[in-house]
């Protein structure tokens, strides 16, 4: 089994802010970063999600959780799309590690949310969802009728260079509840020590997950999904949820 660690969604390099997750309930809104390019996807339903966390919880998602209303008139890069069970990404850059995957072979997402409430670091680092490869195809490979099925095949220029991971059903999607993984030392944000020796360690410098430029990988992932299933945390097939 290979296995690597991906950093999705929006923080403040793409998109200039985290989205909100309860650090004693562990509930999240997943937040895609905003769309280079023309998508059908944009930010209407994302808020529609985030307005119903924020009534939970008695927030205001403007006064309260500062949200950009600049991203209201943006396009949406949904990726992973969860609601499919796509990952799609640039084969020669970013994702050429997982050109070199396999069926059975697993994806871990994970991504910066900020704490709604009192919490001991100003951002959540956490695993937000978890895919287990079915298979991996190039984008201008994949047929017409099955565009709408990731942010990369649905934009209006499919490019050469990108690939469409498609993930086993039942055993991939979100996580009901994010497993927060980070903490603050050494100046950056890093997988937890015990975390670290639970997963059999990563292929990254002392944890380091702050910047992905090239997603680490797991050097024993056999343990880390053994770690991961003992987490039983339920894996939904959609993006957000009520």
């Amino acid at each position: 089994m290979k296995g690597i660690l991906v950093r999705i969604g929006i923080d403040s390099t793409r998109g200039n802010w985290n989205a909100p997750v309860d650090p004693e309930t562990r509930k999240f809104i997943y937040v895609p970063i905003p769309a280079y390019d023309q998508t059908p996807d944009d930010y209407e339903e994302i808020i529609f999600y985030l307005n119903e966390f924020c009534k939970n919880y008695g927030k205001d998602l403007y006064n309260d959780l500062r949200f950009p209303t600049a991203l209201e008139n943006q396009y949406a890069h949904l990726d992973p799309d969860f609601e499919y069970l796509t990952y799609g990404d640039v084969g020669t850059r970013r994702g050429s590690g997982i050109t070199t995957m396999d069926e059975g072979d697993l994806i871990a997402f994970y991504g910066g949310l900020r704490p709604i409430k009192p919490s001991q670091h100003k951002l959540v680092y956490a695993l937000m969802g978890l895919y287990i490869i079915d298979e991996i195809n190039w984008a201008m490979d994949v047929p017409k009728e099955r565009w709408h099925e990731n942010a990369h095949t649905r934009k209006q220029n499919i490019s050469m260079t990108d690939i469409i991971v498609r993930a086993k059903p039942n055993l991939s999607g979100r996580l009901e509840r994010c497993i927060p993984i980070g903490e603050y030392r050494n100046r950056a944000y890093r997988v937890r020590n015990d975390l670290l020796t639970a997963w059999g360690g990563l292929f990254v410098k002392n944890g380091y997950i702050q910047r992905s430029i090239v997603p680490p990988s797991f050097l024993k992932p056999e343990q880390f999904y053994s770690w991961f299933k003992d987490q039983n945390i339920s894996l939904l097939q959609v993006n957000n949820y009520e």
